[in-house]
């Protein structure tokens, strides 16, 4: 009944500006764009009390707002065409699914709409001056720092920072989706989003080579498939519109995949994106907490362990699928092999259950070396998480399209799941792979280590 009453109000979000009952987000043209827009800024408030559209509210009118609850404000950024934001209505009804707070959209879009970035980027600054006389009405009422969160998108996460500041770092909690990165990279910490803005700050960067900002600029700061080219988006600018945007978008898609219950991303606090593909990163050993941070909405679940390292701050990578709800699950396949000769190459794997399901992982990212009776610990990530696997089937590839085919001869070889490390591991013993020919088995039960 919930998700009917959440339908209802996102229909609120497009109606008409002459609709008096309920606001909707300022729907303007391209020729808007091109003309230039003055800032104007508008806030809805949803709330599950109001759900069936949006209210306006200000600094001197606070409307259902309870300033005794969270009050999460969502700020978009750059609008190049004029139009909303296509995320807001998920986004909206994903944190009021998931909590009972406040949820106030921050519509600038009369000052974000112009085809000049410049000209948007340098009204953030405004937007922020316009929120913090807002937090501190709310402040008046009684609300508190700690119950403030602010999800900042692009410029928006900017804009969250300059509010943090204005708060002096006292705002619960600010959460930058792909923070922009042009007019802002390079820039000291007053100048842009900084740990020290609010009590806890995480980042996901997914477009660092073109439109977001490349360099930590939280207590946690997530890489998504390293930052870059995003799985699913288009790799060429025969892409169209896409092409410049689905990357940078990509952030926010993956945040409100947190906010549905059949889907939780888990990050591996990491050096290197390098490191973390060659399975170096996968254990998060620390002394409060015994699995590794999560990406999107409950990130903060880490919030006391980052906040007292020194630097409070810390690289998280993971990688994602192509589509949603882009969760990967990751394995170890661990090979000892035996073979006289090293052998240098590429594993694919794939899994099959019993009722005929399959996943398959290429590990190409950089060639295993495979030395006699040392064990290759390879990092294995499938779209699917199959409980009973039923046959497993590798390939054995060195790249080579000419040349002699060679052998990988395995002594054993091992499955073990990072996701359920409780599931019995599954192994295979004295296997002889031909390059590029697939050899499918049945696993066994590893046996169980006694201490």
């Amino acid at each position: 009944m919930l998700r009917i009453y959440f339908f209802i109000s996102l229909m609120c979000l497009v109606r008409s500006d002459t609709d008096e009952a309920c606001l909707s987000f300022t729907r303007l043209s391209f020729h808007s764009a091109v003309v230039g827009t003055k800032l104007d800024v508008k806030l809805m408030l949803f709330t599950r009390r109001n759900l069936t559209c949006a209210q306006a509210v200000n600094s001197t009118a606070l409307g259902n707002l309870n300033v005794t609850k969270k009050t999460t404000f969502i700020v978009h950024g750059f609008r190049p065409t004029g139009s909303p934001p296509v995320w807001i209505g998920d986004l909206v009804e994903g944190l009021l699914f998931v909590e009972d707070m406040n949820v106030v959209v921050v519509d600038w879009n009369r000052g974000a709409t112009t085809v000049l970035y410049n000209h948007a980027s340098s009204k953030t600054r405004e937007v922020a001056i316009f929120l913090k006389e807002f937090i501190d009405q709310m402040l008046a009422k009684g609300a508190s720092y700690e119950d403030i969160y602010m999800i900042g998108v692009s410029l928006g996460a900017h804009i969250s920072g300059f509010v943090g500041k204005m708060c002096n770092g006292q705002l619960g909690r600010i959460t930058g989706l792909d923070p922009a990165g042009p007019l802002f990279n390079g820039k000291p910490p007053e100048d842009r989003l900084h740990p020290s803005d609010a009590q806890f700050v995480d980042v996901i960067h997914s477009d660092i080579d073109a439109m977001g900002y490349k360099e930590p600029l939280g207590n946690i700061d997530f890489y998504p498939n390293g930052g870059l080219d995003q799985p699913g988006c288009p790799k060429t600018i025969l892409g169209g519109l896409q092409y410049f945007k689905c990357d940078h978008q990509r952030s926010m898609y993956l945040y409100l995949s947190s906010l549905r219950e059949n889907c939780s991303i888990t990050a591996y606090p990491c050096d290197s994106y390098r490191d973390y593909r060659n399975g170096k990163c996968v254990n998060c050993e620390t002394s409060q907490k015994t699995s590794c941070p999560l990406l999107g909405y409950y990130a903060d679940y880490w919030k006391d362990y980052l906040t007292e390292k020194d630097p409070p701050m810390t690289k998280a990578f993971f990688d994602t699928a192509e589509e949603k709800p882009f969760c990967i699950y990751h394995y170890f396949v661990d090979i000892i092999t035996w073979n006289k000769n090293v052998r240098r190459g590429f594993i694919t794997i794939k899994l099959t259950d019993k009722a005929g399901n399959t996943t398959e992982s290429k590990i190409d990212h950089e060639p295993a070396t495979f030395q006699k009776y040392h064990q290759v610990s390879l990092l294995a990530r499938f779209n699917q998480d199959l409980d009973k696997v039923a046959a497993i089937s590798l390939v054995f590839s060195t790249g080579s399209v000419v040349g002699p085919k060679y052998k990988l001869r395995i002594l054993r070889m091992k499955l073990r799941s990072l996701a359920h490390p409780e599931r019995p591991q599954l192994c295979r013993y004295d296997l002889v792979l031909l390059e590029n020919t697939e050899t499918v088995f049945q696993p066994i039960l590893c046996p169980k280590l006694h201490m």
